[in-house]
């Protein structure tokens, strides 16, 4: 009895070990890795937005880092300091300007507002009614709105909470969109410098999930986001610039600022014409109506123009994408990341669409 009591007691202080280490080791394994992550996750959920803008834009322009380390004579940080400087510009700059551009002109907006309010509306144009179906009643209404300063202060008062929501909302829309580009920049130049050898680790981690089908699937990542990112991109720069000449053709001020404000609204779909649009109304009012109907034609034949072709034959290259996943990458990205998600929206949404297709032929084919 005593021999049976000395042996529990020598025992039982590492049953609880025993038991864990042959029982229930992987459990408490898995559950460690899983809070492990979980906390990094945590730590890097400010930054993901980010972090995803940088690697796309790496991977569309890594032909371009990969000229400027040419240059440099093969100094990786060099030249990763010289293209995100590019990505700054490109991308950043134009944001930055258009940002502050409405920052400052809130104030103007304001005080004609108020000068409105006080001194009543003018009269319109007299080639209002002379438009048809539409021009008769709207000028009417325009000389009642200018008649009755009660009517005036009633119409505007439904459009000034909303107008000022929007703008304050836009506001921040551009600020938090100058931000995450910025931070886009700074952890595009680590992933420029060190891209290679991250694109060998990521390599071997995909082998131990997808196995032989690991390259294949890099290659219609990339291939899929240059594609996408070229369209976007490509697209908007050329309409900024057919806009900055219509603009300029059209003696409407501020061309290069209205341009930059195309080439960031041109990201989503029918955005350039709420900027060429609100030209030609202003040119209507000041009375240009040559130059006016010029910039509407212009608007619709050049710069829509573009977009109607150029961006499918860009994106079509590496990913055929309907219209309706262009239109819903674009207001989801929104909603998900804030501006930027314009950029990255469409961009994840074809990568995912081509990797579905790889996966349901292979599906259907074996």
């Amino acid at each position: 009895m005593w021999l049976v009591l000395k042996c529990t007691s020598a025992i039982l202080p590492r049953f609880p070990v025993i038991f864990m280490q042959h029982r229930f080791a992987l459990p408490f394994q898995i559950a460690a890795i899983a809070i492990l992550v979980f906390g990094c996750f945590l730590v890097l959920k400010p930054f993901v937005t980010a972090t995803l803008l940088a690697a796309v834009v790496c991977v569309s322009t890594w032909p371009v880092y990969t000229f400027v380390r040419k240059l440099c004579r093969g100094h990786a940080p060099l030249a990763a300091l010289v293209t995100s400087l590019l990505m700054v510009l490109v991308l950043v700059l134009p944001l930055a300007l258009i940002a502050g551009s409405l920052a400052n002109n809130a104030p103007l907006i304001g005080d004609a507002a108020r000068k409105l309010f006080a001194d009543g509306a003018p009269l319109p144009p007299t080639w209002l009614a002379g438009i048809p179906l539409v021009g008769e009643p709207t000028d009417n209404y325009w000389r009642e709105l200018a008649a009755s300063h009660e009517a005036l202060l009633e119409a505007l008062a439904k459009l000034f909470e909303p107008a000022r929501a929007y703008l304050v909302g836009a506001l921040i829309l551009l600020g938090d969109g100058v931000i995450q580009m910025s931070l886009s920049a700074f952890i595009a130049f680590f992933f420029y410098r060190d891209g290679e050898y991250l694109l060998h680790k990521l390599l071997l981690g995909l082998n131990r999930i997808a196995g032989p089908a690991a390259d294949e699937v890099m290659l219609i990542v990339g291939n899929t986001t240059t594609s996408v990112v070229y369209g976007l991109i490509g697209t908007a720069l050329a309409q900024a610039a057919a806009s900055v000449v219509g603009f300029w053709l059209a003696h409407v001020p501020g061309a290069l600022l209205l341009g930059a404000a195309t080439f960031i609204l041109s990201l989503a779909p029918m955005g350039p014409p709420l900027v060429w649009g609100c030209a030609a109304v202003w040119l209507f009012y000041m009375g240009e109506v040559g130059w006016g109907i010029f910039l509407i034609i212009w608007g619709l034949l050049v710069v829509s123009g573009i977009d109607s072709f150029l961006k499918p034959w860009l994106i079509s290259r590496g990913s055929s994408m309907p219209f309706v996943l262009v239109l819903l990458g674009v207001l989801g990205g929104v909603l998900a990341f804030g501006f930027v998600g314009l950029f990255l929206g469409p961009v994840l949404l074809a990568v995912g669409l081509n990797l579905a297709r790889k996966w349901t032929s292979e599906t259907v084919g074996g």
